[in-house]
């Protein structure tokens, strides 16, 4: 499924996104702008695609969902100790591409030192929440307290090991219901995601960390919808097993493996229900 509606007015999208009725509001987190020229100063060099590919689903999800509204949820550039010519020239694209279509929220996350001057000749004011609908949006890294909240900053995903070493990782969203607390995945497609596990010590937000997160729903993010994992408690104990070779129509040739203890059957990359 392509979307999802947790909450009256609140849907999840296999497009990382979370739309708000009001608006209509997309809110989207954790695009790290500028991650490829922090890590070529640090002597790790990647293809730079990380702007490139964010703009393109940005157009998408524009033309899809045709907001009055863009929040980004903070975390807009990567590099937080400086603020180098390519990563303004990157951030300030993302903004303007943003704010030819909707009105561009900005809201400062842990790696925002320097954004408000990059975007203070935009007319965008980076800010340290929003209130929409009654939800807080922050960016999660401290906790203001306030209760229902949307969130970024954690870049949730959870791993599946296989019975004989591998396994599978998929990048999700978390709902936390009976707490009033709701995580987004990372837009950056760099982002690789941090492994929840029952142990509130691997849990990086604070109003994650303060919820009943093991009991919260998990809505895995993949290349066909978005897929309901259940809680994560569920997922504990659960492995993978090689099942051999399947033609996949939405892959050439991948590898089939299955779910044991639950209804699914797993491909690189992709979990699909049988």
């Amino acid at each position: 499924m392509r979307s999802k509606e947790i909450l009256p007015g609140v849907t999840i999208t296999s497009d990382r996104c979370l739309v708000l009725d009001e608006g209509p509001t997309v809110v989207l987190g954790d695009l790290h702008l500028g991650y490829e020229r922090a890590l070529e100063q640090e002597g790790m060099y990647v293809p730079r695609t990380n702007t490139s590919a964010i703009r393109d689903s940005l157009n998408e999800i524009i033309c899809r969902y045709e907001p009055s509204r863009v929040v980004l949820l903070g975390d807009v550039k990567h590099d937080f100790r400086r603020s180098g010519y390519e990563e303004k020239r990157e951030v300030r694209s993302i903004i303007e591409l943003i704010a030819e279509a909707a009105e561009a929220v900005v809201i400062r996350g842990n790696h925002d030192n320097y954004l408000q001057n990059i975007i203070s000749d935009l007319g965008v004011l980076a800010v340290d929440y929003v209130d929409i609908m009654g939800f807080r949006l922050e960016h999660g890294h401290s906790d203001s307290g306030v209760r229902p909240v949307i969130i970024g900053h954690e870049h949730p995903s959870v791993r599946i090991p296989g019975s004989v070493g591998g396994g599978l990782k998929i990048q999700c969203f978390v709902h936390a219901r009976a707490d009033g607390v709701i995580v987004l995945p990372p837009f950056s497609p760099f982002s690789s995601g941090n492994d929840l596990v029952v142990d509130e010590k691997c849990v990086m937000a604070p109003a994650l960390r303060s919820a009943d997160f093991a009991s919260a729903e998990l809505y895995g993010v993949t290349d066909v919808g978005l897929i309901d994992l259940g809680t994560l408690a569920d997922l504990e104990g659960i492995s993978i097993r090689f099942h051999g070779w399947r033609l996949h129509p939405l892959r050439a040739l991948t590898a089939g493996l299955c779910l044991l203890d639950a209804d699914y059957f797993l491909t690189v990359g992709l979990m699909v229900p049988l």
